[in-house]
């Protein structure tokens, strides 16, 4: 306290006489008393008259100018400092300071001219009677193509400045929307990851939904989304725009051009509910929206999927699968109807429906399914028959989403997966989709979807099923895969294969050069420890065919399960011992 009383002592007697080192020490000292209580400290900033001292050191030349630009952009944090500050005088040295190149002066500058504008028509005013907008709009303009992080933190600081400054204040507001164009070109084209963190540190989201909030005319707040999206990509934002009041926003533009056939109000509709999904993406916001399945602003979302609007239809089962990313969100709308709500919009897309509209559903549906107790309740409920009736589709994004909603609904459900599994359109598509060379994704879930039938059912009838369609030699190549989770699952299912219907799957077993595979899936160093082991598992189960036993024995199995022995792993080693044992035997 004594330091403070006298660096504010030193200054206020400061003139051409005191010396830089002297000046910094005082500064030094401000700003350390500011960081540990800025409000105690601006009080006595304020009753020694040193704010009036500031005006004169604020030379673009001097070197302690940031620093006195700094303690003002702290001090003005205050709303009781920031009306002294215009009094003082400080604003027109300051917006001389816009002008110069310094990038810390220029930063602690734009600073103190936002937090001075911040709820505070004087400030506001003064900067404006200073010319200081038009000089920030400038350096905006310049700092778009600049990607480092010195001028993106920079225009940070402007963004946040020049927000401060338009809020309530017509005059202003209108230029500022002039000057969006450029924050538009910079949002969608210049903006990285770095920058829209520093976003998240200033008021940006808060100053945006108040400035949209007063917009009527459809074109500024068109321009205002342009800046929205982007911005809301950053979860923290996201977050802040709830917090805000941006979703009760979009639900009211969302009610008043839903019935509308207008081209603007469609576009706005669009966007609007776009945006509502957008925000839903991050986990906190959407949680403090959800509010334990209470929330008013679920049950609005709720009411768009029984809507006529293919858009809303789409964002509400979008909204859906974005509150469906955690059990208890999912358990909760199992038990309390949403499923049903989804098959009757399904029902009312299958024959020539809306595509984006199909994925956006059964995506939902395909994360309510996950936690373990929605399952059969699902199953029962008729999910698994309301999908199939898209089984038909040509569009790869529905045939992935449909793929994945099965596999998730079999999941440990031994009947369901028997049922899905002696199902021969559904296998024979299955199979037909195992082919699907340019679409890796549907592939990939096709080659799943059949392993999980078998593995889940463990029925006879489902691997002849699967046999008689042509489906073993997938699942060899599925055990190729590059991911561990593929290979692993199609060994099992052969395994399961090999232990149930081995007379039945010989053929296709020999023709798919499993053996061969398998060879070279335990002779490869780099085969997780996992994919060892099954082979293995599934070597000992092949062995009970004289074909494929053949094969074994011609291929030096022993050589390679021997040094396996000693793997590092001791479920693999114990199995190498076992399988040698067996082969040894065999042989």
């Amino acid at each position: 306290a004594d330091n403070l009383s006298d660096a504010l002592k030193k200054l206020k007697i400061t003139t051409t006489d005191s010396t830089a080192d002297s000046l910094e020490g005082c500064l030094d000292c401000l700003l350390q008393a500011l960081a540990q209580n800025n409000m105690e400290t601006s009080e006595k900033i304020q009753k020694s008259g040193v704010l009036q001292v500031f005006g004169s050191l604020l030379m673009p030349q001097s070197s302690c100018t940031a620093k006195v630009a700094n303690i003002i952009a702290e001090v003005a944090r205050n709303e009781f400092m920031r009306n002294p500050c215009v009094d003082a005088g400080l604003i027109p040295p300051l917006v001389q300071l816009l002008n110069c190149k310094d990038q810390e002066i220029l930063l602690q500058t734009g600073r103190a001219l936002g937090n001075i504008c911040y709820d505070s028509h004087e400030g506001r005013n003064a900067v404006d009677h200073a010319g200081g907008a038009h000089i920030v709009v400038d350096h905006i303009r310049s700092l778009c193509s600049k990607t480092d992080p010195a001028s993106e933190k920079l225009l940070t600081v402007f963004c946040g400045m020049l927000m401060n400054y338009s809020n309530e204040n017509e005059e202003n507001e209108s230029y500022l929307l002039l000057c969006f164009v450029y924050l538009i070109l910079i949002f969608s084209f210049c903006f990285t990851e770095s920058s829209k963190e520093q976003f998240a540190y200033t008021n940006i989201a808060e100053e945006l939904v108040k400035l949209f909030k007063k917009q009527i005319e459809h074109d500024k707040r068109e321009m205002i989304f342009e800046v929205l999206a982007p911005l809301a990509e950053n979860d923290v934002i996201k977050l802040q725009l709830v917090e805000a009041g941006l979703v009760e926003c979009l639900l009211e533009i969302v009610q008043k051009t839903v019935d509308s056939d207008k081209e603007d109000d469609v576009a706005e509709l669009k966007t609007a509910s776009d945006l509502m999904v957008l925000l839903l993406l991050g986990d906190e916001s959407m949680q403090k929206l959800f509010e334990g399945g209470r929330g008013s602003v679920f049950q609005r979302v709720l009411s768009w999927i029984p809507s006529n609007s293919h858009q809303l239809q789409l964002a509400g089962a979008l909204a859906i699968a974005n509150f469906a990313r955690n059990d208890g969100n999912c358990i909760h709308m199992v038990d309390n109807g949403i499923v049903q709500k989804l098959m009757d919009l399904l029902d009312r897309h299958v024959e020539d429906g809306n595509v984006t509209v199909q994925h956006a559903a059964l995506s939902a549906l395909r994360n309510l399914a996950i936690p373990v107790v929605n399952k059969a309740k699902m199953l029962s409920a008729g999910v698994a028959e309301a999908v199939l009736k898209f089984l038909r589709s040509e569009m790869p994004p529905v045939q992935f989403k449909l793929l994945g909603t099965l596999r998730m609904l079999i999941d440990a459900q031994a009947e369901a997966a028997e049922q899905l599994g002696k199902n021969v359109k559904l296998v024979e598509r299955l199979v037909e989709w195992c082919e699907a060379k340019d679409h890796a994704g549907v592939m990939g879930e096709s080659n799943r979807l059949l392993s999980a039938l078998i593995r889940h059912s463990k029925s006879k009838d489902v691997i002849r099923t699967i046999v008689q369609s042509g489906g073993i030699k997938h699942l060899v190549t599925m055990a190729t895969s590059e991911h561990v989770i593929m290979q692993n699952e199609a060994l099992v299912a052969l395994a399961l294969i090999a232990a149930l219907e081995l007379v039945t799957a010989e053929k296709d077993l020999e023709n798919a050069q499993l053996v061969q595979i398998l060879h070279r899936l335990l002779s490869d160093d780099r085969s997780a420890p996992e994919i060892k082991y099954n082979s293995m598992v599934l070597i000992c189960a092949l062995i009970g065919s004289e074909p494929l036993q053949k094969e074994v024995q011609s291929m030096a199995f022993l050589e390679v399960i021997s040094k396996l022995r000693s793997h590092e792993n001791k479920t693999v080693a114990q199995q190498a011992s076992l399988t040698e044992q067996r082969l040894a035997v065999e042989s």
